[in-house]
């Protein structure tokens, strides 16, 4: 099997995944890592190849001139989605639908680091291989890790406080 064919069948199910959370659009995955096993082509040999991968995939994220546009248009959708979902869904999956989105906004809230480090690790990334990606020491990275998941449950934690706050209000 050619190399380029075993790169792609190793590591592209998990590239798109760690893309499409990082990007919350899965068409968008996909166009990065195209451009990204295509790189990977132009290369040649890589040492490193899972760090390798992710940290130009990741490059390419920061460098879309795109970026904000869809980010936006992820939110509208989202902001869409929640108003659909309180109208049309029984109240269990209402609950899912406010709890994906408040998980998806405290995500966003996170800097890009800490979001990055999260992605991540959840795709089974090594200390090194994130330290690499992220281009910070080893030793910093479960310090970063730690904080990311902390900053998360906090800011996830108040948002949803929030909803319920003013779930109780509006039923008043």
């Amino acid at each position: 099997m050619p190399e380029i064919e075993r790169l792609f069948t190793t590591y592209h199910a998990a590239l798109v995944r760690y893309l499409t959370r990082r990007l919350g659009d899965r068409d968008w995955a996909d166009e990065i890592a195209q451009e990204t096993f295509v790189r990977a082509l132009r290369q040649g040999h890589l040492v490193n190849e899972r760090s390798w991968l992710f940290a130009v995939a990741s490059n390419l994220v920061r460098d879309e001139a795109r970026k904000n546009i869809r980010q936006r248009r992820h939110l509208a959708l989202l902001a869409a989605e929640q108003r659909d979902a309180h109208v049309e869904a029984p109240d269990v999956t209402l609950e899912r639908a406010l709890d994906a989105a408040d998980a998806r906004h405290a995500l966003d809230a996170l800097t890009e680091r800490d979001r990055q480090a999260l992605l991540l690790r959840g795709e089974g990334l090594d200390y090194p291989e994130i330290a690499e990606i992220l281009g910070i020491a080893a030793g910093s990275v479960g310090t970063t890790l730690s904080r990311a998941r902390k900053r998360l449950a906090e800011t996830y934690e108040a948002q949803v406080a929030e909803r319920t706050q003013r779930g109780h209000h509006a039923a008043s």
